[in-house]
């Protein structure tokens, strides 16, 4: 089972997200990620066996997490796979910080290792045809989290999508 850790919108957000995905793909081309799957991901687990799974199921269900606010307000890409994403100019320690919980206790789990670098972004466009920033809609976003949501990835010829498999306590 393909895994990873994310942050989910708010539906009013969500809906912001897809218009700004909407305005990237005029733009830049390429596939743009359906509104359901936007997410922020905290930590990616790739294949996982399904017994370690229902561990980790368990494990989210009992997480509480700090609740926090996230802002993102500019655009970015990453050049090789042609990805659009939105995140934030600065740094932002709570997310760090959240992230570095999560991987502190993933890796004593046998998963890992930890990325080196953590990039908070919401992955707009795959595959864009130019990755052509200028004269896209100003960014200026607030994004409230409480939960963390353990995702199945399943692909399949459309694409990815989503399953949520277990949420974070309250």
């Amino acid at each position: 089972m393909r895994l990873f850790l994310a942050l989910m919108p708010p539906p009013e957000l969500r809906e912001r997200l897809g218009s700004l995905a909407d305005a990237a793909h005029a733009r830049c081309g390429g596939r743009r990620m359906p509104d359901e799957s936007l997410h922020l991901t905290l930590a990616f687990l790739g294949e996982v066996e399904p017994a370690k799974a229902t561990e980790l199921a368990a494990w989210v269900q009992d997480l509480a997490i700090q609740p926090g606010e996230w802002r993102p307000d500019s655009w970015g890409s990453f050049r090789r796979p042609g990805i659009i994403w939105i995140g934030g100019q600065e740094p932002d320690l709570a997310l760090e910080r959240l992230q570095g919980k999560v991987w502190d206790t993933l890796e004593p789990l046998g998963l890992g290792p930890a990325p080196a670098r953590f990039i908070p972004h919401v992955t707009l466009l795959r595959r864009a045809a130019r990755l052509c920033l200028e004269e896209l809609p100003q960014v200026k976003l607030t994004w409230p989290y409480q939960r963390i949501e353990l995702i199945h990835s399943i692909t399949d010829e459309n694409g990815a999508c989503y399953r949520s498999l277990a949420v974070s306590a309250l």
